[in-house]
């Protein structure tokens, strides 16, 4: 039977950015110099598969350090944490090693000297998100407003509009975002922005590749877990950049194939925290289906690599 055919279009980039692949080697070096059990607080990354394969090497994922024992190394995430995770530990003598993306510590350090400035800080993220929660934990109560909408921004109580900062989780919606941040510098004309884009070059060059590939697909999957920040900004990015259809997997099994029925454009991507070997499987599926072409969409190149902590690096 002849297969009907199809272009498949590819984002680049995609997947894995730097934050993401140097946390996850972070748990692969602490597993080969301290051996399993290796504990972590909180999912490395927010992706099932990452998660499900770092667990069959040794990794116990926990939600807070009263889940782990003593005697047993812990990492966190790279969302980031509060600062009261770390002096806990402290306090408790375990040995801990901090896998926050480079990025989302840059935005850590932004907020605490602004704060040593005397400004209070609003911040642009998702209520309850991990990286939100360290971000806010950096500083005491009170001293970081969070904000999502523009209709928040109306409804803010600040203790001074002329002493405001503000920062922005690393993952949000660039427009979005962009539209929150005019809000908030008509409402406070003295604002204080970032030194540098909070949201970081992956987030950025994904959902620039996304709008780029949604005025040619169909339809369009972004591969990624529910829980992950980005890959939901990436379907939203190309449902509002013109794309019919745009739709979360996490598996090649998740496909909607009914939903698809007809199509003979397809675009797929992938969020910083899901490997390739996912992209691999559903490019796969469709051609078991289809007769498909493949055609790379670029609008970028990235090579940012970041070091991993000292206490993990074998001396030379």
């Amino acid at each position: 039977m002849t297969k009907p055919p199809l272009t498949l279009y590819l984002a680049a980039p995609r997947g894995f950015c730097a934050g993401v692949d140097r946390a996850i080697k972070i748990v692969e070096m602490a597993l080969a110099k301290w051996g399993a059990p290796v504990y972590v607080r909180h999912e490395i990354v927010h992706n099932k598969f990452v998660v499900d394969d770092l667990r069959a090497k040794g990794a116990v994922f926990v939600e807070e350090l009263d889940d782990c024992p003593t005697d047993r190394p812990v990492i966190f995430s790279a969302h980031g944490v509060p600062k009261s995770v770390p002096a806990e530990a402290a306090a408790r003598q375990m040995l801990y090693v901090d896998a926050t993306c480079p990025l989302v510590s840059k935005v850590h350090i932004e907020a605490e000297r602004h704060h040593e400035n005397g400004l209070q800080i609003v911040m642009i993220g998702h209520a309850g998100h991990p990286e939100t929660v360290g971000t806010m934990g950096q500083l005491p109560p009170g001293e970081v407003l969070l904000v999502e909408t523009p209709a928040d921004v109306a409804r803010l109580a600040v203790r001074d509009p002329a002493r405001l900062a503000f920062v922005t989780q690393t993952t949000l919606s660039i427009d979005d975002t962009a539209e929150v941040v005019a809000t908030l510098k008509a409402r406070f004309p003295a604002i204080v922005g970032p030194h540098k884009e909070d949201i970081c070059y992956a987030t950025t060059n994904r959902q620039e590749a996304v709008k780029a590939m949604a005025e040619k697909a169909q339809a369009m999957l972004v591969v990624g877990a529910p829980n992950s920040s980005n890959s939901r900004r990436l379907v939203e990015v190309g449902a509002r950049a013109g794309c019919a259809y745009a739709q979360l997997v996490q598996r090649a099994t998740d496909i909607d194939w009914r939903a698809l029925d007809g199509i003979r454009s397809i675009g797929i991507t992938a969020g910083a925290s899901a490997p390739e070997v996912l992209v691999n499987e559903v490019i796969d599926a469709f051609r078991a289906r289809y007769d498909v072409t493949v055609e790379v969409i670029e609008t970028a190149q990235e090579n940012v690599e970041f070091k991993v902590p000292r206490v993990l690096r074998v001396p030379a």
